[in-house]
């Protein structure tokens, strides 16, 4: 009987100890993924504020007369794009992250291409609202690229917390899935071809 009394005890300690660790691992878990997630609407944030920004400025540059409708056409196409394309902060997958950052480097491309055409309008450059936003803009590339950065620390952090044994026991049973990083574009690696020939 005092056998049976003791095995029971230990059965019971034991019990506690793996539930304590399973709802401790499980709660870091959570906690981590919600860090990640809310860095991701911080990143979304950024790319609104830019959004946001390409609307004032292509407003200030259709004022002048003679500026080229075609390339404020592909900003404004671009930015319509980069704006629809959304991602479930929840679940974020490889896929989903792809087509955001090619909507977003889409916006990019439109949005170097207007700046360098503006390169030819003296008066359209000696505007001070273009240049408060063109400043501002700059500013928001730089937070877009912290934020970024920051969604990629925390959510690396996890992925290699799910990873880790015994972790990845509870990250399976819960259903912990990795979460997609931002990663450069293809051929960011090859030094851009500048070309100031504007004929």
């Amino acid at each position: 009987m005092k056998k049976g009394i003791l095995a029971l005890i230990v059965l019971i300690v034991l019990a506690v100890i793996l539930g304590g660790w399973y709802v401790r691992t499980n709660n870091t878990l959570v906690d981590m993924k919600g860090q990640a997630t809310k860095q991701w609407a911080n990143v979304e944030s950024s790319y609104q504020r830019r959004s946001d920004l390409i609307g004032n400025l292509v407003k200030t540059v259709q004022g002048a007369a003679d500026f080229e409708r075609n390339t404020l056409k592909e900003v404004i196409e671009a930015r319509a794009k980069a704006t629809s394309t959304t991602i479930d902060a929840n679940n974020i997958t490889p896929q989903q992250l792809a087509e955001f950052q090619q909507a977003q480097t889409g916006l990019s491309s439109a949005l170097s291409r207007l700046l360098v055409t503006v390169e030819r309008y003296p008066e359209l450059k000696a505007n001070q609202n273009f240049l408060e936003l063109q400043s501002q803009l700059e500013g928001t590339e730089n937070r877009i690229n912290v934020e970024r950065n920051r969604f990629n620390n925390l959510a690396g952090e996890y992925n290699i917390k799910i990873e880790k044994i015994p972790t990845n026991f509870i990250a399976s049973i819960a259903n912990f899935d990795p979460i997609a990083l931002f990663s450069s574009n293809p051929g960011a690696e090859n030094a851009p071809d500048v070309n100031f020939e504007f004929n």
